[in-house]
């Protein structure tokens, strides 16, 4: 009997990873917008930071170390990690996101195994796919949570290639994307084969690093190609005119199990 997994062998992509939030859905949904100024409130109100500095270190800490978040720890700032992703998360207008039964009909007529990919933590994601209608679409999810608990992160820290990092130092240290280290996590927590994945992110700088370690890459929501960019679409939604090859792959796979099962047949029947 074929099972998922033997069937999955055969494929030429094995697995989809997904970033979630600006790529599952629009960045005119807002959710984006809502979350900066939320981050920049709580810099403002719990870490004390003056209000007018805010909005432009806001930024530039994003753009240095992945996430505002990340930055903020590496600079010595100390705050609960849960209390942080409920002040972020918790007034964004989830309301703007209506089940997205386009998306889910495609996502669940891809034979590939399918993983979420995303440096927010695991109520928001689960929050965002229970909005979209698509929280049984895929099989696993890699988030804060699981990129920053996980025996991997151990290993990295003791590998610092010699740096006399203190060990207060490497507990604060956020692992989150687009750092290489989080695609080298994320690799292992999904025992993925890069050559045998494609992933889809809105980010350039995600798809860059992603090309770096290897993976296919898919650039969503425009229609030109970035650096380390395979494919590019301007909407989630145009996966299947972009990449048909990934339901050809099932196809071909059928006609495989076909003629294996031909010739089990003759070989019983003579």
């Amino acid at each position: 009997m074929e099972t998922v997994g033997s069937t999955r062998a055969l494929l030429k992509y094995q697995c989809l990873l997904f970033d979630m939030d600006d790529t599952l859905y629009p960045m005119s949904a807002g959710l984006n917008y809502a979350c900066r100024k939320n981050i920049e409130e709580f810099m403002s109100t719990y870490l004390n930071i003056e209000e007018s500095q805010v909005p432009d270190m806001c930024l530039d800490l994003y753009r240095e170390h992945g996430t505002t978040m990340a930055g903020l720890k590496a600079l010595g700032y100390k705050f609960d990690d849960d209390a942080y992703h409920a002040f972020v998360h918790g007034t964004l207008p989830y309301i703007a996101l209506k089940p997205d039964l386009v998306l889910r009909n495609l996502l669940l007529s891809m034979p590939q195994q399918k993983i979420i990919f995303t440096n927010a933590d695991k109520a928001h994601a689960a929050r965002v796919l229970n909005r979209l209608g698509l929280e049984d679409c895929f099989e696993g999810i890699i988030c804060f949570e699981t990129l920053n608990t996980h025996p991997v992160k151990e290993v990295e820290t003791r590998n610092d290639g010699g740096m006399n990092n203190s060990s207060d130092e490497f507990a604060t240290r956020i692992i989150c994307k687009p750092a290489l280290e989080s695609f080298q996590a994320a690799t292992v927590i999904a025992n993925l084969d890069p050559n045998k994945t494609i992933f889809f992110d809105d980010s350039v700088r995600n798809i860059a690093t992603a090309k770096t370690a290897g993976f296919h890459t898919v650039i969503v929501g425009r229609s030109s190609l970035v650096p380390g960019a395979d494919h590019a679409l301007s909407s989630i939604h145009n996966i299947r005119e972009a990449l048909p090859e990934l339901w050809e792959d099932e196809g071909e796979h059928l006609e495989q199990i076909f003629f294996k099962q031909s010739a089990v047949e003759t070989v019983v029947n003579a």
